[in-house]
């Protein structure tokens, strides 16, 4: 009985005093009021009434979003600007004892050095350089913060607010800039659309002139046919008759036949060749011979 009486006090006392630390966690613990230990991940047990837990420091990547800030540019206009820091705890022992509320010991130092970084910097700039801003503020606040054991892993300007009025000018300036793009744009688009009608004519009148040549060339190709046909033709009645060795009379008579042809055309006047004039003679002749024949036969 009396060790299950000891066996119950031993786990009152044990059990509250048992401390799990999960992980990305670190628990700061002081003895007697002073810094002991920094506990990491797993199962710890600290003395009841001498050990504490002073912090327990997340480790994690912590995001800090402050409000906005004035600040004055170099020439004169007032403006407001919040930023983002991204900030990671590497030392808790310093972040504990380092300093008093670090993050808004953060938020004031992230004020003053924008405050100085702007001062240094016209409108102009300031607006399109948020990347050398951001950067020189990461520099300048890692260093001033190393000794609280927090490190700066990246600096961001959220907003740029500039003055109301600057705001409208700026506004009617973009606009402008936008009609004028616009305006390009559009005559571009309209010298673009010239150009290809253009090319669209230029190639339709050489595909006109490439019909019209390829016609042209199958028409001489067809009339250029046709008399070789002819010839051919010709040639081959000539051979053709050659080859029958026609009697003297039956020239004569297709000579006269030709002679014929040509008196029933539309010429004025008609030459006679010489040789048609004694080919006369030689019808006349060939007339009285066919007479004879007949008159045989009649017999």
């Amino acid at each position: 009985m009396a060790y299950i009486i000891i066996l119950v006090v031993i786990l009152i006392f044990l059990i509250p005093n048992m401390k799990i630390v999960p992980q990305a966690y670190v628990f700061v613990i002081e003895r007697l009021g002073a810094y002991y230990a920094s506990w990491g991940t797993g199962l710890h047990f600290k003395i009841p009434i001498v050990d504490r837990v002073a912090k327990k420091v997340n480790l994690k990547e912590l995001v800090a979003d402050f409000p906005p800030q004035p600040v004055i540019t170099k020439d004169n206009v007032t403006m407001q600007i919040d930023t983002v820091i991204y900030l990671q705890i590497t030392d808790p022992k310093l972040y504990v004892y380092g300093v008093d509320n670090p993050i808004r010991a953060i938020e004031n130092l992230t004020a003053t050095t924008l405050r100085n970084i702007i001062g240094d910097l016209e409108l102009d700039q300031t607006l399109t350089s948020r990347d050398i801003i951001n950067s020189k503020m990461r520099i300048i606040l890692d260093e001033a913060t190393d000794p609280w054991g927090i490190k700066i892993n990246r600096v961001e300007l959220k907003n740029i607010m500039p003055p109301k009025e600057i705001q409208d000018s700026m506004e009617k300036q973009m606009k402008a800039e936008r009609e004028r793009r616009e305006k390009i744009l559009q005559a571009e688009g309209e010298k673009r659309s010239s150009i290809l009608v253009a090319e669209g004519e230029k190639e339709a009148a050489i595909l006109r002139a490439d019909a019209e040549k390829e016609a042209t060339i199958r028409r001489a190709d067809g009339q250029a046919q046709a008399i070789l046909k002819v010839q051919k033709a010709t040639a081959e009645g000539i051979k053709m008759l050659n080859e029958a060795s026609p009697e003297k009379k039956v020239i004569a008579l297709k000579s006269l036949d030709a002679f014929a042809k040509a008196a029933d055309g539309k010429a004025t006047k008609i030459i006679i060749p010489s040789d048609i004039q004694s080919l006369a003679g030689l019808a006349a002749g060939l007339k009285e011979i066919i007479s004879d024949e007949a008159k045989n036969e009649e017999k």
